[in-house]
């Protein structure tokens, strides 16, 4: 063992076993026992959200430092003879008495989410007119906009994405303005229609000049350079999908279908299945040479992003067969290419292949690294597509992610995930590629997963093995453990990751938590960030939290067009795939008045025929939960195999009857 001579200033993150005056015990995440020691100078605060005041409770530690209490210490260590002494410069306490964490207050994420809304606007228009010929791409920490004049289409679709989540949540009618507007600038000015082939394309961006504008369209970006990566069309969708789902505009619909069909044509491999991940911008081909190392290649993105960026939204507004068999192809592909099987393999999926779905260790950046979020996130939308198709499969490499990487992917420590990781072992540690940092976008992946898993767990008799009681009592465990992953990646996220004096959300954090504000990394807006990943979080963590965990009821608006394109005029108010049966359509107001014709059970509302807009508000409650044998016999409907084939050689899921 390493022995350490110098002084440092170290973050440790636990729950308070004990406390005496001058120190307290606490137990790392990881199980380890660390005593931190307060001085005369030792300050400490409450959790606190976007927009709230500085809480301060320096005076009041014998409340707070209570047993079971989640705190985050910061301060110097010095080495003792004893071992290393830590001390506490601050504290940050993450709730108190019968509230241990503030964020699963009702309201919270919804108040976080109209915070960054608000910022998004006052940054890129101010208090006047919404006109998206200002629209810039690039937003500094203190959300000026930079000198730069390029406009690029997938971080003007993801400010749409948070703008209609912001309006489902709260029915603020200027954030649906923004959203509608910026959908509508994206269909006239980033648009490629092909309309001998009714195929839609999307610019990589434009260069906006005082009176004209040059379209980008391939890829600046410097791994895709010159080329159409299938991530860049995917991501132009997120915005438009959730406005659809608010709206039915008919020219969304269309747009969305367009890009689809483009995907479908150009980027699927009707042979093997998945999608490659670039067209050359001429040929439309993935087989040309001119793409160099992305050459004939899948990856994560490729496959695995389509469902939570637009494809889960499109399914959700219309119901269509076509989209679900889709989404089942994209996850049939993930489990059966991306685990990797090689004995003695590590946690890690494979993230990059070759077109016959062998695994590409060599391309660029990533060569055999693993990026922790990715496999987060597989396993969130597993669990998300398990609810719709049960099938054995999904839940198996979910449930498998989520019980295997925390021992690496997480800071035991500190809290919060990490970046990117080697994925070979190095005495059975995964180093780390570059650095210890922590994104924004991969603490959403943690959250999420962990909140859904822990929000769906069925605690079915018998499942692990043992008899009844056995298996009830296991899988009420393991539930816990995962909504208490899911807490702890949401205290570091609230505590570290919010930017209390300029607003918005940080990109990077050190692994202490202290901002890393340098490069693109400082930016509020770029080419990695604008408002998909902090608005998706607050709009799901709101939705999994009141309905799933605890059994409160959530409102939802919606204002659709008179000629909205919802097959059978019929408005589909699901917010997000879940278990069937587990919540109803409580009630819904039309223009403010109680209206009838609705479906609690399908979560359908029937419009009403009318020549104008109608704002429907819809409240969504929580059912009991279902019998353990029930969600067993559910799980099990499809077979030996839990529904249909993972995959059926030659014969892509969404041609399949």
């Amino acid at each position: 063992m390493a022995e350490v001579t110098f002084t440092f200033s170290e973050l440790t993150c636990g729950y308070v076993t004990d406390y005496r005056g001058s120190r307290f015990t606490l137990t790392t995440l990881d199980g380890r026992t660390a005593v931190i020691h307060l001085t005369e100078t030792t300050c400490a605060q409450l959790l606190r959200n976007l927009g709230e005041p500085y809480l301060d409770v320096t005076g009041e530690l014998q409340r707070y430092l209570r047993p079971g209490a989640l705190v985050f210490a910061y301060g110097p260590v010095y080495p003792d003879a004893g071992g290393l002494r830590f001390q506490a410069d601050k504290l940050v306490f993450t709730g108190e008495g019968e509230v241990p964490f503030r964020f699963d207050e009702p309201g919270w994420w919804t108040g976080q989410l109209t915070e960054l809304a608000r910022f998004q606007r006052r940054c890129q228009f101010g208090e006047g007119p919404i006109d998206f010929a200002d629209y810039r791409t690039e937003i500094r920490p203190g959300g000026h906009k930079s000198p730069s004049s390029v406009q690029e289409t997938d971080t003007l679709s993801r400010m749409v994405y948070g703008m209609a989540s912001a309006y489902m949540l709260t029915g603020d009618e200027d954030f649906l303005e923004v959203a509608e507007r910026g959908a509508r600038y994206l269909h006239d000015h980033m648009r490629f229609f092909d309309e001998a082939a009714g195929l839609v394309y999307w610019y990589h961006g434009i260069d906006v000049g005082p009176s004209t504008e040059r379209k980008l369209f391939a890829s600046e970006f410097g791994d895709d350079y010159r080329a159409i990566p299938a991530y860049e069309q995917i991501y132009a969708l997120v915005g438009l999908a959730q406005t659809y789902r608010i709206t039915g505009d008919p020219v969304i619909r269309a747009d969305i279908d367009g890009t689809v069909r483009l995907f479908e044509e150009h980027f699927r491999d009707p042979r093997l299945g998945g999608y490659y991940s670039h067209i050359d911008p001429v040929t439309l081909s993935p087989h040309h040479d001119s793409l160099g190392p992305n050459h004939s290649r899948k990856n994560w993105n490729s496959v695995g992003d389509h469902a939570p960026a637009y494809l889960i939204n499109l399914y959700l507004a219309t119901g269509e067969d076509r989209y679900r068999r889709m989404l089942e192809h994209t996850f049939d592909m993930i489990v059966t290419h991306m685990p990797d099987r090689t004995p003695g393999a590590g946690p890690f999926v494979n993230e990059r292949f070759h077109a016959d779905w062998t695994p590409d260790h060599t391309w660029g950046w990533q060569q055999n690294r693993a990026v922790v979020g990715h496999n987060l996130k597989i396993a969130w939308n597993l669990t998300r597509m398990h609810s719709v198709l049960p099938k054995r499969e999904y839940a198996h490499l979910a449930r498998t992610l989520a019980r295997t990487l925390p021992a690496h992917g997480r800071d035991g420590q500190r809290g919060g995930w990490y970046d990117v990781l080697q994925r070979e072992a190095n005495g059975g540690r995964h180093d780390f590629a570059w650095h210890d940092r922590k994104t924004w976008w991969q603490q959403e992946q943690a959250i999420l997963a962990y909140l859904i898993l822990a929000g769906t767990h069925p605690t079915t008799p018998g499942a692990t093995g043992g008899g009844q009681a056995q298996g009830q009592e296991q899988g009420r465990r393991e539930a816990e453990q995962w909504l208490r992953h899911a807490q702890e990646a949401s205290a570091f996220y609230n505590a570290f990751f919010l930017d209390h004096d300029e607003g918005s959300v940080h990109f990077t954090v050190l692994a202490q938590g202290i901002p890393f504000l340098f490069g693109n990394e400082r930016l509020k807006g770029s080419h990695a960030m604008a408002m998909y990943h902090k608005a998706e979080l607050c709009y799901l963590a709101e939705v999994y939290t009141r309905l799933l965990l605890r059994q409160e009821s959530v409102d939802l608006w919606f204002k659709p067009h008179p000629d909205a394109d919802f097959p059978g005029r019929l408005l589909r108010v699901a917010p997000d795939l879940l278990p069937a049966g587990r919540i109803r359509l409580e009630h819904v107001l039309i223009d403010g008045a109680p209206y009838h014709a609705f479906d609690a059970d399908a979560l359908t509302v029937t419009l009403p025929d009318t020549a104008h807009r109608v704002t429907v508000k819809v409240r969504l409650t929580p059912t009991p939960a279902m019998p353990a044998a029930a969600v067993a016999a559910a799980a099990g409907a499809g077979g030996a195999r839990g529904g249909r084939p993972v995959y059926e050689a030659n014969t892509p899921a969404w041609t399949r009857s």
